[in-house]
């Protein structure tokens, strides 16, 4: 095994941001009141919640009244769709097909309950038809789901159309923007979404930590029931350390997002031509739509996607696979496989991710490295 690691799954997780940990540490000891509570150590606690608040909402461009904390993205994906469901008691739910599984699995549980799901489709490249848009608005959803980048190839979706299309409609509009915050611009401001899911630790932040934002108006039923934090809509006592370190890991990428996405862009535009260069046959996937630049999704005719990550992890290299392992068995991934990219090349799919850390000698070992183990295991 190599002892020169290299982390190319900042999509999975990102490494925690210095500025995040030192917003936490105050109350992972002394500061460690229950925001709920009404003396000192209460009030402290409350207050360092509400300024977290204030600090996220001015990243994306909402209001602070608009910020629910959640413990993870997942969540606030399940109570935007789920909760749009429940509120409309039966009105369908419209997601795309290439949704992350905690979009989609709302969409079925919010089926199981009586709410019709409408998959919309994409095309060869992963962006969804505006078409199937419009003709889901006809059957009256409770809320249409499109992700702002899809999490396995980095496309960017059309989220100001979508958005103009449900307003005009007077439908709610959900976006996952989980992968987008911090490496394009998210602003509630300026499009039209109604709901959109955040997570912490996708911009070195804390793990379990999420948010979703709320536009004034949108009605929603809460998922779990308690003590009436977060407005009601999501109770429990919040994470106050988790909230501070989200906060201060969104401002950092915000302030560094167009220097840091332009030195990352070229480093996998670099990735992608050595490796085009290096591995026959080898496809960039979703590279005829914009993308984020810090997702290259590629797949490699001919190998096995779990002896393609085993023996790159040997070495020292870290990505992720494009596809979903259930019972033992190899599926191709559902993204792939709604873009219509055929088994073979759906299913030994590879996607490597950059962050914050990465550097011209990641990107280096992963090209010396990935065309060797490809070879070996096809």
């Amino acid at each position: 095994m190599s002892d020169t690691a290299v982390y190319l799954d900042h999509a999975a997780s990102a490494p925690l941001r210095p500025e995040a940990r030192e917003a936490m540490l105050p109350f992972l000891d002394g500061r460690f009141g229950n925001p709920s509570s009404i003396h000192r150590f209460g009030r402290e606690a409350r207050a360092a919640l509400e300024d977290a608040r204030a600090r996220l909402a001015r990243v994306i461009g909402a209001a602070p009244a608009e910020i629910v904390f959640t413990r993870a993205g997942t969540e606030a994906d399940n109570l935007a769709v789920l909760g749009r469901a429940r509120e409309s008691k039966g009105a369908p739910v419209a997601v795309s097909a290439i949704e992350h599984k905690a979009v989609l699995a709302s969409g079925h549980a919010a089926r199981d309950e009586g709410s019709p799901l409408i998959l919309l489709p994409v095309d060869g490249n992963g962006v969804v038809r505006l078409d199937g848009v419009d003709a889901a608005l006809e059957a009256g959803p409770a809320v249409v789901s499109v992700m702002w980048a899809n999490n396995e190839m980095g496309v960017l979706e059309p989220v100001a159309e979508v958005g103009a299309r449900c307003r005009a409609a007077g439908v709610a509009f959900h976006s996952d923007a989980v992968q987008a915050l911090g490496k394009v611009p998210v602003r509630v401001d300026e499009a039209a979404v109604d709901l959109l899911a955040l997570s912490a630790h996708k911009v070195g932040g804390p793990k379990g930590v999420g948010a979703l934002y709320v536009r004034r108006g949108t009605r929603l039923h809460p998922l779990l029931f308690g003590g009436g934090q977060e407005r009601g809509m999501r109770p429990g006592t919040e994470d106050v350390a988790g909230a501070a370190g989200f906060a201060a890991a969104a401002e950092a990428a915000e302030a560094e997002r167009e220097t840091a996405m332009a030195r990352i862009a070229a480093l996998r535009d670099w990735l992608e031509a050595g490796l085009r260069e290096a591995v026959p046959g080898l496809v960039v996937n979703g590279a005829g739509a914009p993308r984020l630049p810090t997702i290259s999704n590629v797949s490699v005719p001919g190998a096995d996607p779990e002896a393609l990550l085993m023996g790159l992890d040997l070495e020292g290299i870290a990505v992720s696979s494009g596809s979903a392992c259930s019972s033992g068995a190899v599926e191709p991934s559902h993204v792939l496989t709604a873009m219509g990219i055929p088994p073979e090349l759906a299913g030994p799919s590879i996607r490597f991710s950059l962050g914050w850390t990465t550097s011209d000698v990641d990107i280096a070992r992963a090209l010396e490295v990935f065309p060797r183990v490809a070879a070996r295991v096809r």
